[in-house]
């Protein structure tokens, strides 16, 4: 496979040592409250210009497919959930949008920002030895999948505390609220970037699919020691049918994971933690011990539950 396979299109400017990074996401609600939707719409359409290191969004486009028949209310509410997460969160603004009729809700939009060249991160490369670093736990899609059930069929969640249902859908909700600017703002700490070899976005493809297409142009492949994940993630995954072991399950507004030469990488990970309160995980490394672009979970994986934020 050839390509280009990054996260948002790259267009130099002319003139400048800038270029502009674009994205355009589009997806179904799965959550009730419409605020809320917003705030998570928004984070998933800036998350892929942050993943490449861009600092700043430079606005956001906002698209809405809604049934004729659907309150006012939720559209307000939509576009206000949007409209604080771009100016509450990423200091920036919504400056315009598009809305259609459609049997089926759809949200999302178009957002840009611009980076210097040299600060750019893509996904085309990674070393021998790098180590990974995630900065979410995974498992959203099966905890709104608990989510969805109690809503329209709880009998089939009786093996389970609601308590602790709902403590899991808390943590969910406010990690796809949390956009991954602060990742970027510890890496322009740094003069020179170059020790973070590749970085992406973890969503629809998950842990494993996206650490596929920083593979891809290598001839190497990666391991998989340690999986962090929202509590009751492992159990809902069985139950649903999700992929957990191969860390196979699609996630939204996901963390960021990055190729990090193996020398900053705990200094790295430290700075994240304690001057950027960015939660992360050395989560395994990349290496030659299998076919290109194989990604193994090691039988004896470290399981870390997250029971709080």
């Amino acid at each position: 496979m050839n390509g280009d396979i990054e996260d948002s299109a790259i267009i130099p400017v002319p003139n400048s040592n800038l270029v502009m990074a674009k994205n355009i996401d589009i997806f179904t609600p799965i959550i009730d409250d419409p605020e809320i939707m917003g705030e998570i719409a928004a984070a998933n359409v800036t998350n892929d210009i942050f993943a490449l290191n861009v600092p700043e969004i430079s606005g956001m486009l906002v698209f809405l497919g809604l049934k004729k028949n659907m309150p006012m209310y939720i559209a307000e509410g939509l576009l206000s959930g949007i409209k604080d997460f771009m100016e509450k969160k990423l200091n920036s603004k919504v400056i315009g949008g598009h809305t259609i009729y459609s049997e089926w809700p759809l949200i999302g939009g178009e957002a840009s920002g611009f980076v210097e060249k040299d600060k750019l991160i893509k996904k085309d490369f990674v070393k021998d030895g790098d180590k990974l670093i995630l900065t979410k736990p995974i498992g959203n899609q099966a905890i709104m999948a608990a989510y969805r059930l109690q809503k329209n069929n709880p009998d089939l969640l009786e093996d389970y505390s609601m308590t602790e249902i709902d403590k899991a859908i808390d943590i969910a909700v406010e990690l796809m609220i949390t956009p991954l600017k602060d990742v970027v703002k510890a890496i322009h700490t740094y003069r020179d970037v170059s020790f973070i070899h590749s970085m992406t976005d973890v969503s629809g493809f998950g842990l494993a699919g996206h650490l596929r297409e920083i593979l891809l142009k290598s001839h190497l492949s990666a391991t998989i020691e340690r999986i962090p994940s929202i509590m009751l993630t492992r159990d809902l995954s069985y139950e649903f049918g999700y992929k957990y072991d191969e860390c196979e399950m699609p996630e939204t507004a996901g963390g960021m994971l990055l190729s990090v030469d193996h020398k900053y990488a705990d200094e790295f990970s430290e700075r994240l933690s304690s001057e950027f309160g960015v939660s992360n995980w050395i989560i395994g490394s990349i290496d030659n011990l299998s076919k290109p672009m194989y990604v193994r979970v090691v039988k004896n994986v470290e399981h870390i539950q997250l029971t709080k934020i």
